[in-house]
């Protein structure tokens, strides 16, 4: 094994710098991965802008891992080998102990740690992480194809599962970009009438193809009047961060109809009480999931031919890449390669 890993840490300016740093061995209940892929998601620019420029080492960003474990700590369950390919998504190991895990509900932890905040992430050559945060990967994935679906997949995955629909109800995706995408192939595959809601013409036919029925242009259509001519949606999937956009699709809901917040707004939600209680419809918020729930998010999309669409760069290029993120110019999700392959799947 290699004495020193390559890293792109947070500078004290908020830019990407690549260092190298001592490898380290996992602690108890740990697990020292060689990270093959990791993927840049958009929470990954507030990590950066947030990061703690007094801490040392600098943090590391990055959620969407995916590599080999090649050292494991003391007492990690038998489950996991030298070898195998895991991953590891934005919660990065639940403690076992509080009282949201001791009922089960372990991508609710109080002890939570989260990878890119709370402990480094994935835009490095390797990581140490709790054996509590591990996802085995399925063989038919590329580790490229693999790490957005360990975030914006079990994110969409989960929220639909939620959003109270059944086969046939109408479910509207609010957003079709790196999470909006995933989402309207995930609710075609579900039997779901999928209706994609974006912003000009030039994502029709591409949301078309992922799987919507019908795609409106909300820059031209009224998009509550479309979705009340088939009866209303039974369920609003919001990837977006505008909260101003969110409430005005609201009136789209049907009775007992759900949306279903899954981007995050600075600014409050504005939510008519007459609205809700008249027609006992609701609002949620819905947050990634459990190890186990992103396997079976990843396990469905390998049975049902779910893909994100990627663009790759290697390490050494992590800081362009977080830009090209950030400008909203990537279709739809980037990801980082390690081992200098800027040759890699996509």
């Amino acid at each position: 094994m290699k004495s020193t890993y390559k890293v792109a840490q947070v500078s004290v300016s908020r830019k990407l710098e690549i260092v190298e740093r001592a490898t380290p061995s996992p602690g108890p209940d740990e697990v020292l991965i060689s990270i093959e892929a990791c993927g840049i998601c958009g929470a990954d620019a507030g990590d950066i802008d947030r990061a703690d420029p007094a801490l040392q080492p600098p943090r590391v960003p990055g959620h969407e891992v995916v590599g080999r474990i090649v050292a494991l700590g003391a007492n990690t369950p038998n489950l996991w080998k030298i070898g195998q390919r895991v991953g590891v998504g934005r919660l990065g190991g639940h403690c076992n102990d509080c009282d949201q895990c001791r009922r089960g509900h372990f991508n609710l932890c109080r002890n939570q740690q989260v990878l890119g905040v709370s402990r480094d992430g994935g835009y490095a050559e390797m990581l140490t992480a709790r054996s509590t945060g591990l996802v085995s990967i399925p063989d038919d994935l590329s580790s490229e194809e693999a790490a957005p679906i360990l975030c914006a997949g079990i994110a969409t995955f989960n929220a639909l599962k939620k959003c109270g629909a059944e086969a046939g109800d109408t479910v509207a995706i609010l957003g079709i970009g790196g999470l909006g995408h995933m989402a309207v192939q995930y609710a075609r595959r579900m039997g779901f009438r999928v209706v994609a809601v974006g912003r000009g013409a030039d994502i029709a036919d591409l949301s078309i193809e992922l799987g919507a029925h019908r795609y409106i242009d909300s820059n031209v259509e009224n998009t509550v009047e479309v979705l009340q001519t088939l009866g209303g949606a039974k369920a609003v999937l919001t990837t977006i961060g505008n909260a101003d956009a969110v409430a005005e699709i609201m009136p789209a809901l049907a009775p007992e109809g759900r949306l279903v917040v899954l981007g995050v707004a600075k600014d409050p939600l504005s939510v008519s009480t007459g609205f809700l209680v008249g027609g006992e419809r609701g609002v949620m918020g819905s947050i990634t999931g459990s190890p186990f729930e992103n396997e079976r998010t990843l396990d469905f999309s390998v049975l049902s031919g779910v893909r994100p669409m990627i663009e790759t760069m290697p390490l050494e290029r992590a800081q362009e890449a977080v830009e090209r993120m950030r400008s909203g110019n990537v279709k739809f999700r980037m990801v980082l390669t390690m081992g200098g392959n800027a040759d890699a799947h996509q």
